[in-house]
């Protein structure tokens, strides 16, 4: 990444993650719940590049502060890792559902932590040159219904960087499945590649 990303740490117990980050160059502001992270967010609206949001906290957890920044026109944008305790599926399938950008399970190693962040802050900063560059307009004149649900979910997957092999893995399907969703949505939506197909469901709302 290019210069100093700035995260905002939201746990009730801070302090590793507020010592450690600084010394891998990145802008730390910690909040010890959801309600003092909100309030952050209000006032420093543009301030931050990532939100590292912990699931168990007092007076407001993980799972509500995500739905009120998610809901916030504001601050929506904003990447957001979970870290949380619960490693159950359903739970975390239910967290990128609500919009998280991705989780990692305590207890964890910071190696992988950093990975996580780099990746979360790599794929926000392609989608925004891609999203910027004027010079192809994609054809909206397509019809939207005519991606089946899984076609959707596929969709979904790739717009969070998925690769094909992690598509298949998540909805249990082989690889050769995942690419030939991929060549129907890309016929359908009258495109030629990924980026193009994610850019095309975002601008129209297709997918969030």
């Amino acid at each position: 990444m290019g210069g100093l990303a700035s995260i905002l740490v939201v746990d009730d117990n801070p302090k590793y993650l507020a010592d450690a980050l600084p010394m891998y160059g990145y802008d730390v502001t910690t909040a010890e719940d959801g309600i003092e992270a909100l309030k952050i967010l209000t006032e420093k609206e543009d301030s931050f590049d990532l939100i590292l949001l912990d699931v168990m906290m007092p007076n407001m957890d993980g799972w509500d502060t995500l739905k009120a920044i998610r809901s916030n026109k504001k601050i929506k944008y904003i990447p957001v890792i979970m870290i949380t305790a619960v490693s159950e599926d359903q739970k975390i399938v239910s967290g990128l559902k609500i919009g998280a950008d991705d989780y990692i399970v305590k207890p964890f190693i910071l190696p992988n932590l950093l990975a996580r962040i780099e990746a979360v802050l790599r794929r926000c900063k392609w989608q925004k040159e891609a999203s910027g560059n004027q010079e192809k307009k994609l054809n909206k004149d397509v019809n939207l219904d005519a991606l089946t649900p899984k076609e959707k979910e596929v969709l979904a997957l790739v717009a969070k960087g998925a690769s094909n092999q992690e598509i298949a893995d998540k909805l249990y399907v082989r690889d050769v499945t995942v690419k030939t969703h991929l060549n129907s949505i890309f016929k359908k939506l009258k495109v030629t590649n990924r980026t193009q197909a994610v850019l095309l469901a975002m601008e129209v709302n297709l997918i969030n």
